[in-house]
């Protein structure tokens, strides 16, 4: 393929020592795509206020889970594999990571991009469903970097949207499941239960983000082939973790969802975390610990969680040829696949 090629992996971020949480969190809410003032100037001073109070609480969840996020380790990871991947297909690419709201910062990721004279640039969210508090966020940001540099505007762009739907994603997923289910004595009364990162509902019903859709249909995509390729036929829930702040978020929330299967008699209880992957507080914390005690108090002693994807080599191997597919498209714009 002609030129340097360049692919950027964005993802959100993670604080990687616990004097960091402070202005990780700063960083994530001061951004107004996660909370959406109706007057601009408060934005910073609410930010700070917010992250000055949850502060203390998530340095003892990151304390919890060895002192910091283990996301930016992961993503670089992930980022090594995929260059790999892409090199067996005939394609060099330099992979570089973008962090929303801790280092390495998308300006740190772009800046780098420029040095190495990369011309085409493939943006992979490494968020498989589309919101616009995750990959909009990061392409809003990355866009008013590229608007704010005409040297960038050289660079043929090739930006990804969603991907949640590829068929290796799916296959992926759903080895994983399948894995952990042979961990129950009775894997066909296994309760599969897809737990995903909230948003508010205002998102989906005022600014028309098609997080909800995607991630319903992401579930049905996973369930149809887990029937067809293990002949699982296991009942599931799809619920909301992580909400923050008193807005309505989309429901049902996880810890509530958790006590009603407990309720109807549900004893195995299988976490699928369906919107992350890779590990990190949301899983590690929030779910291994969180959620556990919450379905062991309810009566439900046999919880097991999905690991997320990490590097798993049929993911890997999946974006890499979502890559090469996106650039060999005829124009550089946005790619929904």
């Amino acid at each position: 393929m002609s030129g340097r090629v360049g692919v950027v992996l964005l993802n959100l971020g993670g604080p990687e020592k616990l004097e960091d949480v402070y202005l990780f969190l700063y960083n994530l809410f001061a951004d107004p795509e996660i909370i959406r003032l109706p007057i601009p100037f408060l934005q910073k001073p609410i930010a700070s206020l917010i992250a000055a109070s949850r502060a203390p609480i998530s340095q003892e969840n990151y304390a919890m889970i060895g002192g910091g996020s283990p996301l930016r380790v992961i993503t670089e990871e992930q980022g090594e594999n995929i260059e790999n991947a892409l090199q067996r297909r005939g394609v060099e690419a330099k992979v570089y990571v973008a962090m929303r709201y801790w280092e390495p910062y998308t300006e740190d990721a772009i800046a780098q991009i420029k040095q190495d004279g990369i011309t085409r640039l493939v943006v992979l969210p490494l968020y498989p469903q589309f919101s616009i508090s995750t990959t909009g966020s990061s392409i809003k940001k990355l866009e008013a970097i590229w608007e704010s540099d005409p040297e960038l505007q050289s660079i043929e762009k090739i930006t990804i949207q969603s991907w949640y739907h590829r068929a290796g994603y799916i296959r992926a997923m759903n080895e994983l499941i399948d894995g952990k289910l042979q961990e129950f004595a009775e894997p066909e009364n296994v309760h599969l239960f897809f737990s995903a990162h909230g948003v508010p509902v205002k998102y989906v019903t005022k600014y028309g983000d098609p997080y909800q859709s995607e991630m319903e249909n992401c579930v049905d995509g996973i369930m149809k082939a887990l029937r067809r390729d293990y002949s699982r036929y296991n009942a599931h829930t799809l619920a909301y973790q992580s909400r923050v702040g008193p807005v309505e978020w989309l429901q049902p929330y996880t810890e509530e969802a958790i006590r009603n299967l407990a309720k109807r008699g549900v004893k195995d209880l299988l976490v699928v975390p369906i919107s992350f992957v890779s590990e990190h507080i949301e899983t590690l914390q929030e779910i291994d610990i969180e959620y556990r005690e919450v379905a062991e108090a309810n009566g439900i002693h046999n919880f097991g969680r999905v690991p997320a994807l990490n590097s798993h080599p049929i993911f890997i191997n999946d974006l890499a040829e979502l890559i090469v597919e996106s650039l060999g498209s005829v124009k550089a714009s946005a790619v929904a696949v």
